[in-house]
């Protein structure tokens, strides 16, 4: 083991590493300023009640990462860990619809426990990219990757049962992130077009009956009034102002507020009781607010970075399995950034996801340090291979 750190150490990727601990460090501060109103007038707590916690959840994120960066990727193929990593995801799933806790924001996704908050979708989206580059590296070291019949059964079977639990929850946001990466893995197996696109098919055939499931017993739970005023405050919230476009017009009032200089760290004006939750998914206005061009300019530059990083790795490496596992980090990154970014902006309606590293959530960050570790392995065995 001291030999093999030894020589896996020499490839760490450092710029990597240091974007990582910048944007958990800026996310930390602006957590910070964007809790205080929140935490005393609402929590009945002290002005650092959600940075305090931030920090322990950091402390957890920390030792994850190193873990998965020096564990080696490979395994992940063996049947024992991708069995445990499946079985764990579906014991947590359906828990959360008997235990689980999140009505007040719309979605009953987290599960109390003595250490805090768990929310089994975050542990879906990391389980899903492991086992999705699992399985497809294995039908592609037989033969059998374009071989729809032998490939396609298990994975699809399973993403369609993780996608119908987490939209019972009701978590649309989560749901497309991981549909979306699940395909962008299946595009990374090296497969070919046609048969890519049969599996998108079928993709999209899985999701019928989860639909139709839906549509006809919980199409009330899912589209409850809240979502179906999002969707209606989606092209114009100020005409809902008072009431589903209150969080989207406040947002764009922040952000317009911030112009290019940013009114200074600690001086927004929305976060005091304007903006619902303001350290959680819409983080980003009190950051624009505050720090202008320069604040966004950190989180996009430096969570652009991170994608970039990975889809490079993923073209370098000649193992398709550190291929797929790079790709899938890179694409679950930026997709949630897109759908984060986007529903705060107005491109696409607002779906409470989390901004990556940015904003405030134990389980979203610790699970994202688990997967940029992963990809820290690949990155080094692929310069290692290299070298070799």
């Amino acid at each position: 083991m001291k030999n093999y750190a030894k020589r896996i150490l020499r490839y760490f990727d450092f710029p990597l590493f240091f974007v990582y601990l910048v944007l958990c460090l800026f996310g930390l501060v602006m957590i910070y300023s964007a809790s205080m109103g929140t935490a005393v007038n609402l929590y009945k707590g002290e002005a650092n009640l959600f940075f305090r916690k931030q920090i322990v959840n950091l402390c957890l994120a920390l030792p994850a990462f190193f873990l998965a960066a020096f564990f080696p990727y490979k395994n992940y193929k063996r049947k024992v860990i991708m069995v445990t990593m499946v079985t764990i995801m579906f014991v947590l799933l359906p828990l959360v619809h008997i235990i689980g806790t999140g009505d007040h924001v719309g979605a009953n996704s987290w599960i109390n426990t003595p250490f805090g908050s768990l929310q089994p979708s975050e542990v879906a989206k990391l389980v899903m990219i492991v086992y999705f580059s699992s399985v497809f590296a294995k039908k592609y070291e037989s033969g059998m990757i374009d071989s729809i019949n032998k490939s396609i059964g298990p994975p699809m079977t399973i993403l369609a049962i993780v996608i119908g639990s987490i939209m019972l929850e009701t978590d649309i946001g989560t749901s497309f992130i991981i549909v979306m990466t699940a395909l962008c893995v299946m595009a990374a197996s090296g497969i070919k077009a046609k048969t890519f696109a049969k599996l998108s098919g079928f993709v999209a055939i899985f999701m019928i009956p989860v639909a139709i499931i839906i549509y006809y017993f919980v199409w009330d739970k899912v589209m409850t009034q809240s979502r179906v005023g999002r969707l209606l405050s989606f092209l114009n919230p100020f005409d809902y102002v008072q009431g589903s476009g209150y969080q989207i017009a406040n947002g764009y009032i922040a952000i317009g507020a911030g112009g290019v200089k940013g009114l200074g760290l600690g001086n927004s004006v929305q976060k005091m009781g304007y903006l619902p939750e303001p350290h959680t998914d819409v983080i980003m206005a009190v950051i624009s607010e505050e720090l202008g061009v320069l604040g966004t300019s950190i989180v996009i530059g430096g969570l652009g970075f991170i994608v970039l990083r990975a889809f490079v790795i993923a073209l370098r490496a000649k193992d398709p399995h550190a291929r797929m596992l790079a790709a899938g980090i890179g694409s679950v990154i930026g997709i949630q950034t897109f759908v984060n970014l986007g529903g705060l902006t107005g491109l696409i309606p607002l779906t409470g996801v989390p901004l990556p590293f940015i904003s405030y959530g134990g389980t979203s960050v610790i699970l994202l340090s688990l997967s940029l570790g992963i990809l820290m392995n690949v990155s080094m065995f692929v310069k290692y291979e290299k070298n070799k």
